[in-house]
């Protein structure tokens, strides 16, 4: 621009060049440039085509001239710019007058620069597109929404099933070359049903769908549309998505229609609107792309009649974009489409006369940029909505539910929109929190210790025969005594030979010391690779026979009768007793107790994660959390693979209110084990904490999905089962020796499916809530077998309070008891069992480890649920976890509500019976408990049932009945405290000698309990031995016998006898 001095100074504009162009007519339109300042044109260029590149050259110089006097001022320049308008000129159509032009936008030149003493200058300025302009996403950014169609549908009149795969089409019209509308290497492969995101993935749908797309008539397209999403369309599709999630496909009837001939053809609005019928459209959740590394949907939609208010009401948008586009399609009547939501996706549909088409096949493939995010300014338009019309007002489309119809569309992105965590990097993150557990030093056994262990095997192989002969002999050899002649022990001699070798017991001795032999060969003759010779062997064997004999009889020698006699009174207590043991001083609040036996365990085997898990619960039941935290790591640090250690370290994080570390644990659980329905559930419960609405619908319906899954599987082996035992747990069959619950990955159960009927017209549109109904429920078996393996632990982080609520395991060699104690967190289960929903199944993983503060929200969920609500385990819960709190009105209540539910379930009557023992009103306790084990099928925790009932009997005198209850307890479950109550209703009956047995029973398993030892002494001095009742009475007092009246009772026993008290 230049500024020449003269009277009337002249300011001249150039424009020389445009860059990007593009017209409303294609890529190469006709323009020309207007100049403009202070509302007077001051001229327009020439016409200039854009190249297909998108530049001009117009070299257009326009001027004006400012003056001091008058006219244009300075001040005009100063606060006045240059309009240069661009305007596009339309090809002229047949018997048309005049050019019709359309603005396409404005560049501003600001004059500034003149008045700051530049007498010219040049530069670049950006032409602003005008709304509706071609320009529009280039220059501003704003993405404009359009509609992607699918058109040519093919009519099929069935018979056979559509191939799989076949290759897609370029859904692109005038194709003229047979075979060039198929795209390369693309092709329609399917998939199972289960596995879609629609509708129609039910079980119940298999059938109706094969008909559908095999049988009945359809309509195929087979096209796919490819968009481009650039960084700014990404983000306003991830908004879009996240503020509208239905997103509508609609569907018509286009008839083919041929232009009159003579004068043009005018079709008017209502015209173009009549063209369309068979209205309908179907509502497509985009959600799931939402989801970390989710990049495809694919499923079967519902076409629903076409309602305004209806559409309006799911997403959102005010009027069809048949609206707009009707016109277009009377050019073809078979055309579909999609769009953005706000404004609709339209796919078109021909339905002919023959209303009997079941299915619409539609494979929209959607990359990075499928879908661009519409402004939401753009579909907010004045134009009022309509009121909805009732279905008689859209009968054709009211056929769409009368026959079923359904779309199949494919959605798929190149990339996520939301990256998903790898594995690996989980697995880091993990080990970087927890470091793996160092390996165990490796325990180099010398000569010396390759001694000891062979001296110890020939100890434990002599006493087992020493048994053995006694079993056979002893009653011979206590009659003759020192009697005996050598061939009455020749003759025994070769009898026991003949015993050993025909039972297996010689064999079994020859394996038992076979690897302590091979340790001397090893550790003192160094002897580890072959002999070269047999002579060489043979001489080995001769020197070994001959040291292994020697060593063979120091060992005997060193056995001494008291050696023998303490062995055989020593009674190992199993892992599994150690576990009983320590829940019967939870339950009793002996909480000191309880950890010496955890912490027996941990000693005894410090690397068994199943311990340190049980620790870990206990710590969380006495408040303990950052012991129990230690726990769980220790645990995880031992298999940083295993699911429950997992789940419970991101329990805790949460509870210690370190989100992001609880996070890595939860994702970490699902990545490893992609089944685990309570993975799932509490990772939902943590993205609900966080806020995090899209992403815990995800891990819920993820958990559904397994749940269904893994029901359907349940009931498929069930039926083909044709063994005694037919229930079936989650993943396979449950060891009956197993430890515990530690090992199964979910509280597991035999499974039962109930099948819902199809989501009909009014079924709800959320993902969660139709993924709800969709699911199966999943059925509680009442075998013993299984049952236990659900947990429904009552305790809560409120301190126990002799509230037994849990079964226990027992010793491996107990009969049929096994089944029903087999796990220490059993579930409720009974005759009636309520379905299990995800949310129920967490609960009973959560009740196992005493995490209260999730069981109230996930109850809460439950209560939600439609496959939950209120059901008889529901109320179970609830009346536990206010037993616990001693709040027994609140208790009562639910258990009213239970037992109104399932009258006939042993859980409920056994809960009751705990109520009232707790409050006190031990002749309803000992209703409840009598009904509870005259059921059938055994309630989930009889253990204490017994423990509480015999209590009762022996406060009533009734120590018949006592007796006959503690005699089951001790086949089940034999513990210290079954022992004790055996042995106290047996000398009430006075039945010393099974009285004595039985206390010395419990005394085996603990010393430390005063009452065992004060009836000990009771026994002793009615049996008249002073030397045992003496010393029964001395640790008696010695550990501080709580019951008076007991204590009274051996004093006036003592004084009866005169002996037992040295004291006196």
């Amino acid at each position: 621009m230049e500024q020449v001095s003269s009277t009337g100074r002249p300011v001249q504009i150039t424009v020389t060049d445009g860059y990007d162009l593009k017209g409303f007519k294609g890529d190469t339109p006709v323009t020309f440039i207007r100049a403009e300042f202070n509302q007077v044109i001051l001229g327009d260029s020439a016409k200039v085509t854009v190249s297909p590149e998108g530049t001009a050259k117009y070299n257009f110089t326009s001027s004006f001239e400012y003056s001091p006097e008058g006219g244009i001022t300075l001040d005009d320049l100063a606060h006045k710019p240059v309009f240069l308008t661009m305007t596009e000129v339309l090809p002229k159509e047949k018997k048309q007058k005049d050019e019709k032009t359309l603005i396409l936008g404005q560049a501003v030149v600001d004059l500034l620069p003149l008045l700051e003493g530049e007498s010219s200058f040049e530069t670049m300025v950006p032409l602003h597109p005008v709304p509706g302009s071609p320009l529009e996403p280039l220059r501003s950014g704003v993405k404009k929404d359009y509609p992607i169609l699918f058109k040519n549908g093919t009519l099929k009149l069935g018979g056979e099933r559509e191939p799989v795969p076949r290759p897609k089409k370029w859904p692109i019209a005038n194709i003229l070359a047979p075979g060039a509308n198929y795209i390369p290497d693309s092709f329609i492969v399917g998939g199972p049903y289960e596995e879609e995101e629609g509708e129609l993935n039910r079980p119940e749908d298999k059938e109706f769908r094969n008909q559908a797309e095999s049988i009945k008539k359809r309509i195929i397209w087979d096209l796919e549309s490819r968009c481009y999403l650039d960084p700014p369309a990404v983000v306003s599709l991830q908004k879009r998505i996240a503020d509208c999630r239905f997103w509508p496909v609609e569907i018509t009837r286009v008839p083919l229609t041929t232009a009159p001939k003579g004068k043009a053809a005018k079709f008017d609005k209502a015209d173009d609107e009549g063209q369309l019928s068979f209205h309908g459209v179907a509502y497509v959740n985009m959600v799931p792309l939402l989801y970390p590394g989710v990049k495809r949907i694919r499923g079967a939609f519902h076409v629903y009649p076409y309602l305004d208010s209806t559409v309006y009401e799911k997403t959102k948008c005010l009027f069809s974009l048949f609206r707009d586009t009707g016109h277009l399609l009377t050019q073809n009547n078979k055309i579909g489409g999609f769009n953005s939501p706000l404004s609709k996706p339209i796919v078109s549909k021909n339905l002919k006369e023959e209303k009997t088409v079941k299915e619409k096949e539609l494979e929209g493939r959607l990359r990075p940029g499928d879908l661009q995010a519409p402004s939401i300014k753009s579909q907010s338009s004045d134009t009022p909505l309509e009121v909805e019309p009732s279905p008689s007002h859209n009968p054709e489309g009211q056929q769409y539910i009368e026959a079923g119809t359904y779309i199949v569309l494919e959605i798929q992105l190149d990339r996520a929109l939301v990256p998903k965590r790898m594995p690996e990097e989980l697995a880091k993150r993990v080990k970087e929190m927890i470091p793996p557990r160092p390996p165990l030093t490796r325990r180099t056994g010398g000569a010396q210790k390759a001694m000891s262990d062979y001296h110890m095997q020939i100890k434990n192989i002599s006493r087992a025969i020493l048994d053995e002969y006694h079993r056979m002999f002893g009653k011979q050899v206590a009659k003759l005594g020192n009697n005996m002649d050598s061939e009455t022990v020749e003759e025994q001699k070769c009898l026991l030979s003949y015993e050993l070798n025909c039972s297996g017991k010689y064999f079994a001795f020859k394996e038992q010391l076979k690897h302590a032999v091979v340790k001397i060969v090893r550790e003192k003759y160094l002897k580890t690779t072959p002999f070269e010779s047999q002579e060489e062997l043979q001489t080995f064997i001769s020197e070994l026979y001959v040291f292994l004999v020697d060593q063979m009889h120091v060992a005997l020698n060193q056995t001494m009768p008291d050696d023998i006699q303490g062995a055989v009174s020593t009674i190992y207590t199993s892992s599994e007793q150690l576990r009983l043991f320590a829940f019967e001083a939870e339950v009793n609040e002996n909480f000191e107790m309880a950890a010496v036996y955890y912490e027996e365990r941990l000693v005894r085997e410090p690397q068994n994660l199943e311990h340190w898990l049980d620790y870990g619960a206990f710590c969380l039941l006495t408040e303990d959390n950052i012991k129990a935290q230690e726990c769980f790591r220790k645990a995880l640090s031992l298999n940083q693979n295993h699911i429950q250690s997992l789940l419970l370290c991101g329990v805790l994080a949460v509870l210690m209110e370190k989100y992001e570390q609880a996070e890595i644990f939860f994702e970490d659980a699902t990545c490893l084990e992609p089944t685990n329905v309570v993975a799932w559930t509490l990772l939902g419960l943590y993205y609900e904490i966080q806020n995090n609405d899209i992403r815990m619908e995800m891990a819920f319906h993820e958990g559904f999905k397994q749940l269904q899954a893994r029901t359907l599987q349940a009931q498929v082996i069930k039926q083909r089962s044709t063994g005694p035992f037919e229930y079936i747990e989650e993943g396979g069959k449950v060891d009956e020796h197993s430890l515990g619950p530690w090992g199964i990955t979910n509280g597991s159960s035999a499974t039962a499916m109930k099948a819902e009927t199809p989501a009909g017209p009014g079924a709800p549109t959320s993902i969660l809530d139709d993924f709800l109904e969709e699911s199966s429920k999943l059925l509680s078996d009442s075998q013993e077998h299984i049952l236990p393996t659900q947990s429904q632990d009552p305790t809560v982080s409120q301190k126990p309070s002799n509230i037994l609520l849990k079964e226990i395991p027992v010793e491996k060699e107990t009969s049929k008891c096994q089944d029903s104690s087999t796990f220490l967190h059993p579930s409720p289960h009974g005759v009636s069992q309520t379905p299990a929903t995800i949310f129920m199944e967490t609960i009973r993983f959560l009740m196992k480890v005493n995490a209260v503060q999730y069981v109230h929200r996930v109850l809460a969920h439950e209560l939600l649920c439609p496959q939950g609500g209120p059901s008889c385990e529901y109320y179970l819960v609830l009346a536990q976890t206010h037993l616990l709190k001693k709040d027994f009105a609140k208790a009562e209540e639910y258990l009213q509500h239970a037992a109104q539910m399932d009258y006939l379930n042993p859980n409920v009557w056994g809960l009751k019976g705990h109520l009232y023992f707790l409050s006190g009103n031990h002749a309803e306790a000992k209703a409840c408990y009598e009904r509870t084990i005259s059921f059938v099928v055994d309630a989930s925790e009889m253990h204490f049932i017994f423990l509480r009932l015999g209590h009762i009997y022996l406060e009533e005198k009734e120590y018949e009945k006592a007796k006959k209850t503690y005699m089951q307890a001790c086949k089940r479950s034999p513990s210290c405290l079954t022992w004790l109550g055996l042995g106290i209703a047996c000398y009430r009956l006075e039945e010393l000698t099974e009285a004595e047995d039985a206390l010395s029973e419990a005394n085996a398993l603990n010393n430390y309990n005063a009452e065992v030892w004060a009836y000990l002494a009771l026994v002793s001095l009615k049996a008249g031995r002073q030397v045992e009742a003496e010393q029964a009475y001395k640790y008696t007092m010695k550990l501080k016998l709580k019951d008076k009246a007991l204590l009274a009772e051996i004093h006036t026993v003592q004084e009866a006898v005169g002996f037992g008290n040295p004291s006196f």
